[in-house]
């Protein structure tokens, strides 16, 4: 998978060298693309932003300055995720209808947001564009959120995960129980024990104590 993400700080997604995704990268499973909005800019000021039509407070980005970014990425196999908090909520059914995509694009809005001729050019375009958000809740920009999508979209793709059967039993399954509470050595810890179950070597039994705890994680947070 090809991911590209537009931003005016490209060292927010330094972390993207790390851990699984780094070695994602050198096992070729993922490549990132990191670009400056500002380089698209044609003034000595590097503007990416101007007063809002119909007043208001804040800035809005140009859409001059982001068709210029996006068009040398955007091919008819791309998603263009637009971070928004106005957009669909993201979720892991969405992560991983993503995860089978060739390319990603992820436009990193700051300020009062993308100009929204940017979604309307591409949509006429007939690419397929997203607005989405990552919560109810507002941030400084996009970059944050394109960092947990990312997380969250490549750990599905085939190989990234050491374990994939990981993938079987962890949280927000397609099931949409939680994941279970989890424990390791030692047996007592400030003398707290671990549930005896786990214990017993009964894996059946096991099994179903886990699905309670789970069930019971999920009812906790409706």
């Amino acid at each position: 998978m090809k991911i590209d993400a537009v931003t005016i700080f490209p060292d927010y997604f330094s972390p993207l060298q790390l851990s699984l995704l780094g070695k994602a990268q050198e096992q070729g499973l993922v490549e990132f693309g990191i670009h400056d909005l500002r380089s698209f800019s044609t003034d000595n000021h590097n503007t990416v932003d101007d007063t809002p039509y119909g007043g208001g407070a804040g800035m809005v980005m140009l859409p001059e300055v982001w068709g210029k970014a996006l068009d040398p990425l955007m091919t008819h196999e791309t998603d263009l995720i637009i971070l928004t908090p106005a957009g669909k909520r993201f979720d892991q059914p969405m992560a991983a209808s993503l995860s089978t995509s060739q390319h990603l694009v992820f436009a990193c809005g700051r300020y009062e947001g993308i100009d929204d001729r940017v979604r309307q050019h591409y949509e006429g375009k007939n690419y397929r564009v997203h607005e989405v958000s990552i919560g109810d809740y507002v941030l400084g920009g996009g970059e944050v959120a394109s960092l947990v999508m990312i997380e969250a979209i490549t750990r599905l793709i085939p190989g990234v995960l050491g374990n994939p059967e990981s993938l079987a039993e962890e949280s927000h399954n397609e099931e949409g129980y939680l994941e279970y509470p989890n424990f390791t050595k030692p047996s007592v810890w400030r003398d707290l024990e671990v549930p005896a179950i786990l214990l017993s070597g009964n894996h059946g039994e096991i099994a179903k104590w886990r699905a309670a705890q789970a069930a019971e994680r999920a009812k906790k947070n409706l």
